[in-house]
């Protein structure tokens, strides 16, 4: 039996001096914490760390002496719940097990701990049945629910959960060439502002096309090297269902943070650009631009395809431009 580090886990680096991660080391440290927390924020990531961190001090308390304290990947009291398959969903079934298990005695201690990875994912049945664990909340145990869309959960369910939301500015993303695309999407926005749209449009579609292209090309390769740095990391005993589903979700969360990315280099080319009473006339355009690629974000959450939601809102940029 592996034992733990004789420190607890740490909290993640990005969220250092937080108030929230303060507001949880005092209820940890007064023992009055909720017995069900609803994560929140933009990075999985960054919440699944926070969750093992909590979890780690639930399950290991400072007074555990250290031949007794266990790594949380080989706990028998940390229980996860996970998305399963290509849509990504939690089923009843899953749930029922899940309740089962926080609802027996702790084997190694005297406390339980359930994590529930991406808990917007739950359909209808699921979500149902576990309503009623936290309306009846096993004694105990904590329950971890982490989701980046908290507003996707039944509100019986959010309203029964201390919510914590968890931002880590300036969090990079990693992938190779993105860099050097965003700045071709910013000089093809400078094209547009030229006038390009109208003067030159055959240069200005053979540029968005290559935009779209190399977008495909870098997300793929990104989500194959994060993939094989995660896999390393996972429990044993994960279904093959459950990793598919989590190598989904790492490319749809990669995805997400990229167009987070182009909004944020739209806005600040915009406020660069728009400081002129001579550059007013393009304003609308921008504010065009911008509702455009809210659109095409959005589609991407009922799963629509990544290379056409870009090519979508590329087009449609392209067009608000022919008219300005």
């Amino acid at each position: 039996m592996p034992l733990a580090p004789a420190a607890p886990a740490p909290w993640p680096e990005a969220l250092a001096g937080t108030s929230a991660i303060a507001v949880l080391e005092q209820a940890l440290g007064r023992g009055r914490l909720s017995h069900s927390l609803l994560l929140t924020g933009d990075d999985i990531d960054l919440l699944r760390a926070v969750a093992e961190a909590l979890a780690d001090r639930l399950l290991n308390p400072p007074a555990t002496a250290p031949e007794r304290r266990r790594a949380l990947a080989d706990h028998p009291d940390c229980f996860h719940l996970r998305p399963a398959g290509k849509m990504r969903q939690i089923g009843a079934e899953p749930t029922r097990e899940l309740i089962g298990k926080v609802q027996v005695s702790a084997s190694a201690g005297g406390h339980k701990v359930g994590i529930l990875h991406e808990c917007d994912r739950m359909n209808v049945p699921a979500a149902n049945i576990f309503l009623k664990t936290l309306e009846e909340p096993p004694a105990h145990t904590t329950l971890l629910l982490l989701t980046t869309r908290p507003h996707a959960l039944l509100p019986t369910i959010r309203s029964r959960c201390q919510l914590f939301r968890f931002s880590a500015p300036g969090l990079s993303t990693p992938v190779d060439g993105w860099s050097a695309w965003l700045e071709d999407y910013r000089a093809w926005l400078a094209l547009l502002h030229g006038g390009a749209a109208k003067t030159a449009p055959a240069d200005a579609l053979f540029r968005l096309y290559g935009l779209v292209a190399r977008f495909g090309v870098l997300l793929e390769n990104a989500t194959d090297t994060l993939w094989a740095e995660q896999k390393k990391k996972l429990p044993d005993d994960l279904t093959d269902d459950e990793q598919e589903a989590i190598e989904t979700g790492l490319s749809k969360g990669l995805r997400d943070r990229l167009f987070a990315d182009i909004e944020r280099a739209t806005s600040t080319f915009a406020r660069e650009v728009l400081v002129t009473p001579e550059a007013a006339s393009g304003a609308r355009a921008f504010a065009e631009t911008v509702k455009h690629l809210e659109h095409s974000a959005g589609l991407l959450r009922v799963n629509f395809n990544d290379a056409s939601a870009l090519e979508l809102f590329l087009l449609k940029t392209l067009r608000a431009w022919t008219r300005k």
